[in-house]
């Protein structure tokens, strides 16, 4: 995006007038997500591409067997490149026909030229979040509904837009409560926008609040909205827990028993540990890992040492101490009033500003109890919060007496196999991104990627230095190019600021 006079531009945006930007995260294994980014047209599938598509399958055991993912990289049809890593890329200016835009247009009657000439381009007008608390702390009595609607009556307060304007709310959530199915709708019902304002929920994961980024601007580009709200949240204190299997069809079938005889036949066989909960389902379903056993193989596979690790999350956490004694952070959260007291609470409670490489270093392996480097000090810990932006048309921005913060231009996405390259999105997206936006690495001011692990961060930025993985993986003569440190996440990031997993995009886009 380009910046409309502030501090050096959120995630995925050319910032301040001046400096690009650049953000990422990566996705749950499947999907790769450019900040701000909006879909690819829609892409008629051949008999080739669906003999690519390898659906799930069962081995010999009976057990699910990993489905294998190709590489799928889309480029947005309305904007046009953006690195960044949630998986993806980010916003960034860019000129050209755009990829798999010619069938689209050759189906309307319409040139290239003339369907980039009739797309309004969306901007960034304002958001904020929630203070991001360690999950079971502060925040533990908030549901994401409480949550939600705490960040977008906060957006709507702070930016003055009447709620009446507002046309569309998209909620990005992952780990969503039965209670609220579609979120999005319940949070527009209790912040006070118009009960005429559609709204619907969208989970990818990490990529979640990204998600509902790129859809809100998609609306906007074609004309469908002049004015949308993105927004995200997510609880992990209170996350939705289930019998088992054994006792739930039990449960539904205890609603045609007739009498205290069927009761007794529907107890039968069952088991007092058949009555302890599942835990929360954090693994991967197509693999069976989670995130952090992914994670560990990266860092073996390249090399990526425990103490370089440990150094990265203690600048991460130093950088974001830094930040909030500054009030930098301070201006993107609104503060909340917590039961029972209702103090205010006004910042971000994970971040460790006294911690130090020593302290560190003698935390334990977390997934690889003997030989593993990746422990809860360089890892993103279960994090509660909320975050909401404000996106309309350049010209409702303009008509409303809006400046904006960005400008969307263009984004990238990819989806990688979860079981090799699972947390690797940014090293494919970015490049795609600045290709199509016809610039380079080094021109990006600012850069924002999200920190799911140290090692996670640390491996994205040595393969785009890597040649081989420029020449075998991405088709290209030359690396991607080299991160400055100064520029890459300059106020901390997921590690130290924490990681509600449908809340980080929209933390990216405000920072």
């Amino acid at each position: 995006m380009t910046g409309g006079g502030c501090r050096a531009a959120p995630v995925g945006m050319t910032g301040g007038g001046c400096r690009a930007a650049t953000v990422g995260m990566t996705g749950g294994g499947c999907r790769a997500a450019t900040v701000g980014m909006t879909p690819s047209p829609p892409v008629i599938p051949t008999e080739r591409s669906e003999r690519r598509n390898l659906s799930r399958f069962t081995g010999p055991s009976g057990a699910p067997a990993v489905r294998r993912w190709r590489e799928r990289s889309l480029h947005s049809a309305s904007l046009r490149a953006a690195p960044v890593g949630m998986a993806g890329g980010g916003w960034w200016d860019a000129a050209g026909p755009l990829d798999n835009l010619a069938g689209a247009c050759l189906e309307s009657g319409m040139t290239s030229l003339e369907h980039e000439k009739r797309l309004h381009r969306a901007v960034l007008v304002d958001g904020c979040r929630t203070p991001f608390c360690r999950s079971g702390t502060a925040l533990a009595d908030m549901s994401s509904y409480d949550l939600g609607r705490a960040a977008v009556a906060a957006l709507l307060h702070r930016s003055g837009i009447d709620p009446e304007l507002v046309e569309l709310l998209v909620m990005g959530t992952v780990l969503a409560d039965p209670a609220t199915s579609n979120l999005g709708r319940e949070v527009v019902l209790g912040s006070g926008l118009p009960d005429s304002c559609p709204a619907y929920t969208v989970t990818v994961a990490c990529v979640s609040s990204l998600q509902s980024a790129l859809d809100c601007v998609r609306s906007i580009e074609t004309g469908a909205v002049q004015v949308a709200i993105c927004a995200g949240a997510e609880t992990l204190s209170d996350a939705p827990i289930r019998y088992r299997k054994s006792v739930r069809k039990r449960l539904i079938a205890s609603q045609k028993a007739r009498g205290t005889g069927d009761y007794l036949k529907l107890l039968r066989g069952l088991r007092l540990k058949d009555l302890a909960p599942e835990p929360v389902a954090l693994a991967e379903f197509s693999t069976g890992e989670i995130m952090g056993e992914n994670g560990e193989r990266l860092a073996k596979r390249l090399g990526i040492t425990r103490r370089a690790q440990d150094e990265y999350a203690l600048r991460s956490h130093h950088r974001a101490a830094r930040a909030t004694e500054q009030g930098l952070l301070a201006r993107q959260i609104a503060p909340l009033f917590v039961r029972p007291r209702f103090e205010p609470l006004r910042a971000d409670n994970g971040v460790r500003g006294d911690t130090t490489l020593d302290k560190l270093a003698r935390l334990r392996p977390a997934f690889d109890r003997r030989f593993g480097t990746l422990t809860a000090g360089n890892s993103s810990y279960l994090t509660d919060g909320a975050s909401a932006l404000l996106l309309m048309s350049e010209e409702a921005a303009e008509r409303h007496g809006y400046r904006p913060l960005a400008v969307v231009k263009s984004t990238a996405v990819a989806a990688l196999d979860p079981l090799e390259e699972l947390l690797l999105g940014p090293a494919v997206t970015i490049p795609k991104a600045l290709e199509a936006a016809e610039i380079e690495l080094g021109d990006a001011g600012v850069v924002e990627i999200h920190e799911a692990f140290a090692a996670q961060v640390l491996a994205v930025l040595q393969l785009l230095e890597d040649p081989e993985w420029a020449r075998e993986r991405l088709g290209r003569d030359e690396p991607v190019g080299t991160i400055d440190p100064e520029r890459l996440n300059a106020w901390g990031g997921s590690l130290s600021v924490g990681h509600p997993f449908g809340a980080t995009g929209g933390r990216l886009l405000i920072t």
